[in-house]
């Protein structure tokens, strides 16, 4: 985002001169104006004020790189290769560009905008500037794929305890990688497998979607909420919840590789918005009741038949009407 610096002197909320901004920024008054323009086609909602200048009246939380750092406990920082972006065309593609470059820590990787965000299944993720945390970050693990069952669930548990603690309820889990509120979609969770690094070392790309600020979703055709319109009484910053996921998911990746999913599968139940529920898999091949997971992370529905589990990866579930 170019006009980000231009944001930046704008987010006080005050009445800026093109004068002093031309100033403050080394540009002229016609480069300003032109910044303005770009901003205000990002999303940005800017008067202009004759004779006067211009002042920014939408709400701003701006990423960045220092503010992110400085949400972790400073332990964590060496170990990670963070990068905060303005743009990217998806998140985990840029995690995967990190990991080929070979560069030293764990990769990282924050954007304010994806242009082609990705969802389970290939499906789009919508991604707007400035409104949500689009997160992935590369995680390696030892003992080859057989070690990874529950890991999405897992990082949902991680995720909806990171949120908790910055104070908001009520998060549900919706099997295999959604995070759910009481009005609707919050954020979803990507795993990505990469294959083995050599015998038994299996590198992961996880990617986090949180709906932060978003107020509106054209094209979603589905029920969704934010933190912002959820909980208005906090003062939602992303580099606040970048900080509190990335240190939620390093935490529950240490524990799951050490553990696997079993220390999970009781925090995960709880969370379960199919739990109790007529439920259905997509395509209405399965019917039954929602009773939780079993300890490799498969959903069991309980049948006319008795209990079945229903695979990662295979099928969806949706709550029968």
């Amino acid at each position: 985002m170019k006009s980000k610096a231009l944001i930046t002197l704008l987010s006080d909320g005050q009445v800026h001169s093109g004068e002093s901004l031309a100033g403050q920024l080394g540009v002229s008054r016609t480069a300003v104006w032109k910044q303005i323009r770009r901003a205000m086609a990002d999303g940005f909602k800017i008067e202009t004020i004759r004779g006067r200048g211009y002042q920014l009246i939408s709400r701003v939380d701006l990423l960045d790189y220092d503010a992110v750092l400085s949400q972790l406990d400073p332990t964590l920082r060496p170990d990670l290769a963070l990068r905060v972006l303005d743009d990217v065309d998806s998140t985990n593609a840029e995690v995967l560009r990190q990991i080929a470059e070979g560069g030293k820590g764990l990769p990282v990787t924050i954007a304010d905008c994806q242009t082609a965000g990705r969802g389970r299944r290939g499906r789009t993720w919508r991604s707007p500037r400035g409104e949500n945390l689009y997160l992935s970050m590369g995680l390696t693990f030892h003992g080859g794929f057989a070690v990874l069952d529950g890991l999405s669930l897992a990082l949902g548990v991680a995720v909806a305890n990171a949120l908790e603690q910055l104070g908001a309820a009520d998060i549900g889990l919706k099997w295999p990688n959604d995070i759910f509120l009481p009005t609707g979609k919050l954020g979803g969770i990507l795993v990505e497998l990469q294959g083995e690094l050599q015998e038994g070392v299996v590198q992961v790309v996880a990617g986090i979607g949180i709906n932060v600020h978003m107020s509106e979703a054209e094209g979603v055709d589905q029920p969704w909420s934010s933190l912002g319109s959820a909980y208005p009484g906090i003062e939602w910053s992303r580099n606040q919840v970048a900080g509190a996921v990335i240190s939620a998911v390093l935490d529950a990746a240490r524990l799951f590789s050490d553990r696997g999913f079993r220390d999970f599968r009781g925090p995960w139940q709880k969370r379960d918005i199919f739990s109790g529920k007529l439920v259905q898999a997509r395509g209405g091949e399965i019917n039954g009741t929602g009773c939780g997971v079993d300890e490799n992370g498969n959903y069991l529905l309980r049948t006319e038949q008795g209990v079945v589990p229903v695979r990662a990866g295979e099928i969806s579930l949706r709550v029968a009407s």
